[in-house]
């Protein structure tokens, strides 16, 4: 599947978000700020999934 430079720069940002999240949740792991973190980083895989979906919807170099 061929996506455009739009679409990589979307997952990138997400991702990036995501493993700093994650990570943060790691290191401070038991901690109500960690366990904030985590259900954050949980929510941001739907977003970027949501976010990614609908540009392949709308993208003519995409779709």
């Amino acid at each position: 599947m061929r996506t455009c430079p739009r679409m990589s720069h979307i997952k990138s940002d997400f991702e990036k978000d995501i493993r700093f999240l994650t990570a943060y949740a790691e290191r401070k792991a038991g901690t109500p700020s960690a366990k904030t973190s985590a259900k954050q980083a949980i929510t941001l895989k739907g977003n970027m999934a949501r976010a990614m979906s609908r540009h392949f919807a709308r993208c003519p170099e995409c779709g």
